[in-house]
């Protein structure tokens, strides 16, 4: 390779690296989490990754996202798919509707990553009621399989419908060992949401 373009690719990269960098977040307060009024706290280190995989989509990991991830959805409008759709044409994402059920969560989480992430095996194994900061909503489990990994994950999830807009935080890791290593962190830090 000349010199020229050797040049030209560590230019390239020194300037598009900032743009990429991800963040650290550190314990105590946090506000305007996926661009919107929700706020956490954790209690420990997180690193937020500069991935954008929807307009109000933020995503924070321990030990990088194919290890566990915990995904804040804040505030998705009405009309809005979860994330960022890929092939509108071929492969629409569902849409959030404002008088969705609580109920209607995990479905809506399902049918995205099937869709999305070529899932090909998923399960929502628990629905539970549950609270997010006052608002009546729904906790549940489940697990899934990617067809490009065949790694089985599980994932835990908090979400509640407030003034037609979805708010929704969920943890995801493969089953084996990393699940259950960082499981009670996500616990503290989905109970620390405020809107």
């Amino acid at each position: 390779m000349s010199r020229t373009a050797l040049a030209a690719l560590a230019l390239l990269a020194a300037v598009s690296s900032p743009c990429l960098a991800n963040s650290l977040i550190g314990a105590g307060p946090r506000s305007g989490i996926a661009k919107s009024r929700m706020y956490a706290t954790p209690t420990g280190e997180w690193n937020k990754l500069s991935l954008q995989e929807g307009k109000n989509v933020e995503v924070w990991t321990l030990d990088g996202d194919a290890l566990n991830k915990v995904t804040f959805f804040g505030g998705v409008p009405e009309g809005r798919p979860l994330l960022r759709e890929r092939d509108k044409k071929n492969r629409p994402l569902p849409k959030v509707t404002a008088n969705m059920l609580v109920t209607d969560i995990p479905t809506l989480l399902e049918t995205t990553y099937r869709s999305q992430f070529a899932v090909n095996q998923m399960t929502v194994d628990t629905q539970v009621p549950a609270v997010l900061d006052g608002h009546n909503g729904i906790r549940f489990t489940y697990s899934f399989t990617k067809a490009d990994d065949e790694v089985r994950r599980k994932g835990e999830a908090v979400g509640a419908m407030i003034n037609g807009q979805l708010y929704l935080v969920s943890y995801e890791a493969p089953a084996i060992y990393f699940f259950d290593k960082d499981v009670e962190r996500f616990r503290a830090l989905a109970a620390s949401i405020k809107l």
